[in-house]
């Protein structure tokens, strides 16, 4: 099968069996969803994990060819193509990566066997029309950030509703170490072309398993513009979790596993 583009994503693999193809948001790279996936994989054999890096995130390339969110998704679907073939797959998309997941699901409906969708961009893409809580921090630690490298304590304080040492570590680990890697060049040039061609909520309604998390405090992506997906996904539990912002995973960690592995029973129930 012919390429969509000369584009090869840096792809991280782990385990065997179903394969579930995670897509990181908009800037980070593929340890956002490989530091919150892999715990609960870890008592769940029988699935292969692929994390790649989005285009000019991480280590993959984001030449010029690449200019659209529509060219990031032909990247993907290469991959798609080249791992994981005519095999059915799971899908598991993060804030801009829940978009091009949303878009996937329209593209394989046969294929995809369930969609989890983490603080996921909603139905308004431009960020100044987007119905989104004021910032709030519920659980502050000024004695933390100031005892934080002045850079790192800034980008933390920007997004964290809750500042413990854990939090801010896995700041560190799984979102700040793609963010310093990211192309600009690259993701200023894509943003200028950031709707894709095709709605993902335009075709037929997605009836496998699905799950919607979403923060109560992001004010990155909100929750309220996510609800309006609601009826394009009968098959999803919608929730707003308390306490959490654009980093749910991160501030709520045994309700995001829980429910992560509630959407893998429903998808095992039916496979």
């Amino acid at each position: 099968m012919s390429r969509r583009t000369s584009v090869s994503l840096n792809v991280v693999e782990r385990g065997a069996g179903i394969p579930v193809l995670a897509l990181h948001g908009w800037t980070p790279d593929h340890r956002l969803m490989l530091g919150c996936l892999e715990p609960i994989f870890a008592n769940r054999p029988g699935y292969r994990r692929l994390y790649p890096d989005l285009p000019g995130m991480g280590v993959s390339p984001g030449p010029a060819e690449i200019a659209s969110s529509d060219d990031v998704l032909d990247t993907v679907r290469d991959l798609i193509d080249e791992l994981i073939g005519d095999t059915a797959f799971l899908l598991v998309g993060e804030s801009y990566g829940g978009y091009l997941a949303r878009a996937l699901a329209r593209r394989y409906p046969d294929q995809a066997l369930g969609l989890a969708l983490i603080c996921p961009v909603g139905t308004v893409l431009d960020r100044t029309r987007r119905r989104v809580p004021q910032q709030q921090v519920l659980r502050p630690d000024p004695d933390l950030l100031a005892a934080t490298d002045a850079q790192v304590a800034a980008e933390f304080a920007d997004i964290a509703v809750v500042q413990t040492p854990e939090t801010l570590r896995r700041f560190r680990d799984e979102v700040l170490a793609g963010l310093d890697l990211a192309d600009i060049a690259a993701m200023d040039r894509i943003q200028r072309q950031w709707t894709l061609r095709e709605d993902p909520e335009g075709g037929t309604p997605f009836t496998r398993p699905t799950l919607i998390l979403t923060g109560r405090q992001d004010h990155a992506t909100g929750y309220l513009d996510q609800f309006a997906l609601l009826p394009h996904y009968p098959r999803a539990t919608f929730a707003v979790l308390d306490v959490a912002g654009h980093n749910l995973q991160i501030e709520q960690p045994a309700l995001f596993d829980a429910l992560v592995g509630e959407w893998l029973d429903r998808v095992a129930a039916e496979h």
